[in-house]
């Protein structure tokens, strides 16, 4: 039996998709991985690799960037024989710990270097009288590593992205060492927008000669000639960046081998279309939400204005790309700057993994560590734009609770099937016709100005709309729309089937979509058209004589399909499944898993906490999956005119998954009198280990931040116990029984009795006590609470300015200044109570 189990688990890590070894986890979160100069050795990428494995981390993404001063000697260049070797050594450990490894095709970002010549690098248009003509935007790549500054690449021209990958073809020829991923960072090429055959690209696509139509090109009268010119100009700079950048990049990395992960986003293109060239399309959540979880702290000096906030209707752009083109893996760079370095907890991050899952991310990573050697003391070496998930972090010791967590959500979102409805046409063209400030800008779609192109556009409040009434959607572009099959009115792509295309208000149409939608609504596909219906096409040449047949079609289109300003009254007509408890503040994500449907559930807000929900799926015998503790329960249920109705119990913050189950359920809700018992009265309480040192044990009537206690706790960041007696009657101590910490800063492990019941890491702070451990009488009850360093830091960064010893950017605040712990206030520490012991429901 134990050699049939070896047997078994060689099997497990056998051979991937793409022919390389599989053994590494991806339901486990990974993580971005600076190498600070590449000043890194063999010994310490081992130390640190063993203490992510630990952690439960199942990969790291190594980003060459720049250096630590000091450190000099030991700066290795980019790709050069001993950095060769320090990947071989990394990709080598990572095996023997399960630890994948991916890798930037570059250092910094965006992609550029010192092989990029004037020839291949980022280049403008200027005008020299009636002529437009190339000239260098001279952009540097941006926090190069040692052997990697130099020019951006050009994202446009078709020979650029070839002669900058032959570097790679070159240095890795000399090496066994073999990343499971390539990667393409967030597209922040600057001023580009041109290349040196654009005239002849844009005459063979476009029909006609863009150089013969400068004065239209530059006029900003918005009049139906030169709207058509700038259009037709952004329609060839999206096929450039597409044919020459993404798929030649995508194609390269399959053909050696690797899978590409790729951030389309701030692409001056169709992102869905880009996206969907990579195995694993990648979102990006930077900043913090605003989530209306009580007790949920946000960074008040974190600027909206400058940076947004996370998006699901902009994260949806990757899974949508994912889901139609059949993809298992959709991945984010997870909590960008969610605030100041030595300020964010995991109760922060929970819920911001939790949105990413709704939009349809199943492979997180976090953004995220930077190498450190052993022998650097706290605060080591820390990345600026970054929330520090490494050994240095404050959280570090209770990364297996949100690892763990992660983990078992993605095992099953990366095991199911997308199970949207609603297919939403993605207007870019209507963005390309709007008027930027200068006639020389081109429309990138970046994510901290989503209101530009998405919420502030009808297209966006109808998908915004579609989300708030539990209706399931995915975006398509034109492209995507040509590629779409339709059985039995199901219309199919990827994986995926769907029951309607949505045409939201917008004002253009290519020529092209307008006969695929006719060809898609004669096979049977259900279109709706949500508002204004498109009044022009695409396209400057000949474009009066193409006008009538315009024309002519759409009306065709407009009797074959339906119409109306209200979509959500047709929607249901159509079968089109509604999840009505999205009203409640309810998010989810549901999907397939052999057949089956399952959802995943989080409370982002703070409207609901039980209650009766109608799922849109039948469901014959439910369970609710309780993903923090890993445990299931059977949830009541019924069953009402063809419908499934769960009782829910989820507070404000929690997540659940609901699936099938074996057990028979039953309607019966337990109505029974909830108990509760107020811990009040007086706490003993004893700083334990930390810094700075602290010796002192009081006793506190009142729970309140330790930092107002005394002058020397403002500074302390460590662990303080908080400790009493607890007289339970037979009758509670015989019950199910939880106990709620309310608000805690930051982390807290309990014991009753003398064991230890769980960590209280994110909101609610709640545990389950288990029966076993309470009895009658009197109980002790022992909590260790755990800050933030942040206090600390106030105190280090006076004593220790030379801690922040980076190159290029150092280490700056979210507000993109020096970053000066010293001006800090004291941060909340401790625990705040109330603590309530609380009797357990449904």
């Amino acid at each position: 039996m134990k050699k049939l189990c070896m047997l078994i688990a060689i099997c497990c890590v056998a051979i991937s998709s793409f022919g390389q070894q599989k053994t590494y986890d991806t339901a486990k979160p990974w993580t971005f991985w600076w190498w600070m100069g590449n000043a890194v050795t063999k010994e310490s990428i081992t130390n640190q690799l063993e203490l992510f494995a630990k952690a439960g981390i199942g990969g790291v993404h190594i980003i060459p960037i720049y250096g630590v001063k000091g450190y000099e000697k030991q700066f290795t260049p980019f790709l050069n024989d001993q950095w060769l070797r320090f990947l071989e050594h990394t990709t080598q450990e990572g095996k023997r710990l399960h630890i994948g490894v991916d890798l930037t095709t570059g250092t910094g970002w965006p992609f550029g270097g010192p092989n990029v010549t004037q020839e291949t690098a980022a280049k403008k248009w200027k005008l020299e009288g009636n002529k437009l003509v190339t000239t260098l935007t001279k952009q540097q790549v941006k926090r190069p590593s040692p052997g990697g500054a130099g020019l951006v690449l050009d994202p446009f021209g078709a020979d650029a992205m070839p002669q900058y990958l032959q570097r790679f073809d070159t240095a890795f020829a000399k090496t066994t060492a073999h990343p499971r991923a390539m990667y393409n960072d967030s597209y922040e090429v600057y001023g580009a927008n041109w290349t040196n055959k654009f005239p002849e690209e844009f005459k063979k696509r476009r029909g006609y000669d863009i150089q013969d139509h400068i004065s239209e090109f530059l006029d900003t009268t918005k009049n139906e000639r030169n709207t058509l010119i700038k259009m037709d100009y952004h329609q060839t700079i999206a096929d450039l960046v597409l044919e020459n950048y993404a798929t030649k990049w995508t194609n390269w990395s399959a053909k050696k081998n690797y899978i590409s992960r790729y951030q389309a986003h701030g692409s001056p293109g169709n992102l869905l279309d880009l996206y969907a060239t990579a195995d694993v399309p990648e979102t990006e959540s930077f900043g913090s939400s605003r989530f209306n979880i009580p007790n949920l702290r946000i960074d008040d000096e974190y600027e909206i204005e400058r940076f947004g906030i996370p998006s699901p209707l902009a994260m949806k752009f990757a899974s949508s790309a994912s889901n139609l083109t059949g993809k298992t893996l959709v991945s984010s760079e997870t909590c960008t700057w969610l605030a100041n370095h030595f300020k964010v907890s995991l109760s922060q991050v929970k819920p911001q993994v939790d949105e990413l899952f709704t939009a349809g991310i199943n492979h997180i990573f976090f953004h995220g560590i930077a190498y450190s050697p052993k022998e650097e003391t706290f605060p080591g070496w820390l990345f600026y734009a970054s929330t520090n998930f490494g050994p240095s972090s404050h959280f570090w010791n209770e990364m297996p609770q949100l690892t763990g967590y992660i983990q078992r959500c993605q095992s099953r979102l990366q095991n199911s099937q997308p199970d949207n409805d609603v297919l939403v046409y993605f207007p870019i063209n209507d963005l390309w016709a709007t008027s930027k400030k200068s006639v020389d800008a081109i429309y990138q779609l970046d994510i901290h100005s989503i209101g530009s192109w998405i919420s502030q556009k009808a297209y966006g409040q109808t998908c915004k709309q579609l989300l708030e009434k539990g209706y399931s959607f995915d975006y398509i572009s034109d492209l995507q729309l040509q590629r779409l099959k339709v059985t039995n009115g199901q219309i199919k792509a990827g994986n995926s089937n769907y029951k309607t295309i949505v045409i939201p208000s917008c004002n253009y149409l290519p020529e092209q979509t307008l006969e695929t939608l006719l060809a898609l609504s004669k096979q049977g596909a259900k279109i709706i058209f949500a508002g204004e219906k498109p009044s022009s096409f695409t396209g400057f040449n000949e474009f009066e004589a193409r006008k009538a047949k315009f024309q002519t079609q759409m009306a065709l289109l407009s009797q074959q399909s339906i119409s109306g300003k209200d979509i959500f009254t047709v929607l249901p007509s159509l079968g089109v499944p509604q999840e009505s408890w999205t009203d409640k503040g309810l998010r989810f994500i549901r999907k397939k898993q052999a057949g089956k449907v399952i959802y995943f559930i989080s409370n982002l807000d703070n409207q609901f906490a039980t209650g009766w929900i109608t799922l849109s799926a039948n469901m014959v015998n439910p369970r609710f999956y309780d993903v923090l503790n890993n445990t299931y329960k059977t949830i009541p249920t019924k069953h009402e005119n063809g419908k499934t109705l769960v009782y829910l119990s989820l507070a404000s913050g929690e997540s659940c998954f609901l699936e099938e189950g074996q057990t028979a359920t039953t309607a019966i809700v337990n109505n029974s009198a909830k108990t509760s018992l107020t811990l009040s009265g007086a706490w003993k309480v004893d700083f334990l280990a930390g810094k700075p040192r602290i010796q002192l044990s009081k006793t506190i009537d009142q729970l309140s931040s330790w930092t107002t206690w005394a002058d020397s706790t403002d500074f302390f960041w460590g662990t303080v116990r908080y400790s009493k007696e607890i007289d339970l009657s037979k009758e509670l101590a015989s019950q199910n029984l939880s106990i709620d910490l309310g608000n805690v800063n930051e982390s807290a492990v309990v014991k009753i009795n003398g064991k230890v019941i769980g960590t209280a890491w994110c909101l609610p702070f709640k545990l389950t006590i288990p029966k076993s451990v309470l009895k009658v009488g009197k109980n002790s009850l022992e909590i260790e609470v755990k800050n933030l360093s942040a206090n600390y830091m106030r105190l280090y960064d006076k004593q220790h300015p030379e801690w922040k010893k980076f190159y290029d950017a150092n280490i700056v605040s979210v507000k993109y200044k020096p970053l000066d712990a010293t001006k800090w206030s004291p941060m909340p520490s401790g625990l705040m109570g109330p603590v309530v012991l609380k009797t357990l429901g449904n």
